[in-house]
């Protein structure tokens, strides 16, 4: 039976075409893990470099799934308040002037008053464990290793039990735990502790014929010899000792670049002014913008009419 958008896959199969649907092309490995962490309602822990489609795993399952996509973007220095909840302390000082104007002296009832939920502002991390109708969102924490490591370990009560604690409320415990995916680009290690709770996956460069379907997908206006020669010119380009190796999505963006010139096979010319779309750092931008990348583009042709 076909995959029916909406309902959760019942297969590894079933998976894979979910993904499809998206047009992520996903190995058998990661349809397996992430099937595995859909029915045993586990988070998925995806690591690997950036660009390689980790996030867009997130968002294709939110789509497919129909569920709301609720995104926690991390970054140095993420606290509480940004992540988790924070107080209307406007709304909170109206609501103390009201009650002083209306001469209101009883001050557990103004405590009740400010510190209720109407003036509490839910963050993603509340968003993520307030669904109320049955179906709970992707909840994507997106690269988790730019945080510290005390905020990592605050993560450790929202993944063990699918609960926070506002110290003016009492704990809030989600009905149903959503679908959590993580995402990191190993610039630092995760602790062990978090990656227990976890299901994991290393999200690795696709293949060479893997990318070209990528890109057939992403990019269906690009040329047929092109998106051969763009997708061989980098998969070669991953094999340098290059500062920042391009992902899947510079790939994409070339691709896209160089039908937006209407080019319809690569040069050393077109190379070396589009280069700017798939590499990101001015020493590979140099290195490649010379005797090397012109090399490199000849072995692709060469390579690619040896194959027919």
């Amino acid at each position: 039976m076909p995959y029916q958008r909406g309902h959760i896959p019942q297969s590894i199969d079933e998976t894979v075409e979910m993904l499809a649907s998206g047009n992520y092309l996903a190995g058998r490995s990661l349809a397996t893990v992430l099937f595995l962490s859909l029915r045993m309602k586990r988070p998925l822990f995806l690591e690997g470099e950036a660009g390689v489609g980790k996030t867009e795993i997130a968002k294709v399952l939110s789509a497919a799934l129909d569920r709301p996509l609720i995104r926690l973007q991390c970054y140095e220095g993420l606290d509480i308040s940004s992540a988790v909840y924070e107080w209307n302390y406007p709304a909170q000082m109206l609501e103390i002037r009201l009650a002083e104007a209306a001469g209101t002296t009883d001050r557990s009832r103004i405590e009740a008053d400010i510190f209720s939920e109407r003036h509490l502002i839910r963050r993603p991390v509340l968003q993520a464990l307030s669904s109320s109708n049955g179906r709970p969102p992707v909840f994507l924490i997106d690269e988790l290793d730019r945080t510290d490591e005390a905020f990592e370990a605050f993560l450790l009560e929202v993944l063990s039990d699918f609960q926070v604690t506002v110290p003016e409320l009492g704990t809030i415990r989600a009905a149903e735990p959503p679908i959590v995916i993580i995402t990191t680009n190993r610039t630092r290690e995760v602790h062990d502790a978090l990656k227990r709770r976890c299901l994991y996956h290393w999200v690795d460069y696709p293949a060479a014929a893997q990318e070209l379907e990528i890109i057939r997908r992403k990019v269906p206006g690009c040329n047929e010899t092109l998106s051969r020669q763009v997708v061989a010119y980098v998969q070669n380009l991953r094999g340098l000792d290059l500062f920042k190796n391009p992902g899947v999505a510079e790939t994409i963006d070339w691709a896209t670049a160089l039908t937006e010139l209407d080019r319809v096979a690569l040069d050393p010319e077109t190379v070396s002014d589009t280069l700017g779309t798939l590499l990101k750092y001015q020493d590979d931008i140099a290195r490649i913008d010379g005797a090397e990348g012109r090399k490199l583009l000849e072995d692709v042709k060469v390579g690619l009419a040896a194959a027919g």
